[in-house]
């Protein structure tokens, strides 16, 4: 779409003033307060949400849905060098703490743990598409400490859209691939596809692997890069030049500071250099959650040290490549349940230790004991002997930007609470 976009530069006044038009802006933010992460060193970061919204689809997907829904949640960062950007994929199986939300009827949601993919619901079970960005963007900023600059909703009608205005998009299965509830059915080899074809593509998920939503979104990814190799043979087509950009329009609802094209063009101006070798498109780091809880075949686990290494990385704008990602999740961390650890109070303030051991046993790890710390401290701090190491990163993982300090007096793992704790 920013290939595209930068075509329209010298469009005629009624084809820019349509497009234009066709953006939807959202305003959200005084539902995401003032308790938020701090802004990125660098760059900027774009949640894009693939809306699960039907209308004019008929029935052949969704029958039934009574909520609005988010089949796909995805962090772009775009480099401040305008060198590089990075597209992080959130697993809608990934099971996160959910905060609470305005659910758009003066009520607010509880804080608890759940699917990622429910906040869009939660905060747009009145339909409201303000209420429900606001909730995921709260979601994807408590769970990684990444500041979320602008958003992007696009529903179904807008993605069918602009594969069809450019002729289709080319697959290559190497299965056949008959799946009932994405209404598809396709031969292996490499083929065309477009209209419901293109859509069961990318929503197909039980029929083809391991049923899982990681492959999903592999094949998602897949798709996207090959949509915008064909969007850029296409960039001098003005009849696919304008179906695309008008499906693409009608289908979008962004925050109010790039609901247009003016805007949009900017960000497409700050991104058109960037070679697709440097593009990269990544996956949070995780594992089953059937690993920690045996009795959850569904739903996922973040791998905490590796991803919150991604979510640092992108918040002072350093690049992460899929290589180095690969190397920091092939480790898995040791399961919260083998982890024990000593909370003390180091803020002055009565309850600071029970209430984040409540937190942290709430997480799974085992809360040998409570107290005072020896003197104030002014920051949290998590000192470890050296046989411990692993156990105190997985730990620190759930206290974003805590670096855990080696000691060889240490005899067991000591968390001393400061004035700066949150934990996830």
């Amino acid at each position: 779409m920013a290939v595209l976009i930068l075509g329209t530069a010298a469009a005629g006044g009624w084809f820019y003033s349509r497009l234009n038009g066709n953006i939807h802006g959202a305003d959200v933010k005084k539902d995401l307060g003032d308790n938020r992460p701090p802004a990125a060193k660098g760059g900027q970061n774009i949640l894009v949400i693939g809306s699960d919204s039907r209308k004019g689809l008929g029935d052949a997907y969704g029958k039934g849905l009574t909520t609005m829904q988010s089949d796909t949640l995805m962090l772009v960062h775009t480099s401040k060098s305008g060198k590089w950007a990075t597209a992080v994929s959130f697993p809608r199986d990934s099971w996160v703490q959910i905060p609470a939300c305005d659910r758009g009827n003066g009520t607010l949601s509880t804080p608890h743990h759940f699917k990622i993919n429910e906040a869009f619901a939660i905060g747009g079970s009145t339909g409201n598409t303000a209420k429900a960005a606001a909730c995921a963007i709260k979601t994807v900023e408590a769970n990684t400490r990444v500041r979320i600059d602008h958003f992007m909703i696009v529903d179904f009608r807008g993605f069918t859209g602009m594969v069809n205005a450019l002729g289709g998009v080319e697959v290559c299965p190497k299965e056949p691939i008959h799946d009932k509830k994405a209404h598809l059915d396709l031969p292996a080899g490499c083929q065309t596809v477009k209209n419901k074809q293109a859509l069961g593509y990318v929503r197909a998920r039980y029929s083809i692997g391991d049923g899982s939503d990681i492959g999903r979104i592999g094949r998602q990814q897949e798709f996207m890069e090959a949509l915008a190799a064909k969007a850029k043979t296409k960039l001098y087509n003005p009849k696919a030049l304008y179906g695309f950009l008008d499906s693409a329009t009608q289908s979008l609802t962004t925050d109010p500071d790039i609901a247009g094209l003016k805007p949009l063009y900017s960000l497409a101006s700050s991104v058109k250099d960037i070679p697709t070798d440097r593009i990269s498109f990544l996956t949070v780091p995780n594992y089953p959650r059937e690993r920690e809880v045996p009795t959850d075949k569904a739903n996922v686990t973040w791998n905490l040290p590796a991803a919150q290494q991604l979510f640092t990385d992108l918040t002072h704008d350093r690049e992460m490549t899929k290589a180095r990602l690969k190397k920091l999740a092939d480790q898995l961390p040791p399961l919260a349940g083998t982890i024990q650890v000593t909370v003390l109070n180091g803020t002055g303030t009565p309850g600071k230790a029970r209430e984040t051991a409540d937190r942290l046993r709430a997480a799974g790890f085992q809360i040998t004991g409570t107290g005072n710390a020896p003197s104030p401290a002014d920051r949290t701090t998590l000192a470890y002997p050296p046989r411990l190491k692993h156990q105190a990163q997985a730990l620190a993982a759930h206290l974003p930007g805590l670096k855990p300090t080696e000691s060889s007096t240490a005899t067991a793992l000591t968390l001393t609470i400061g004035p700066d704790t949150e934990i996830t």
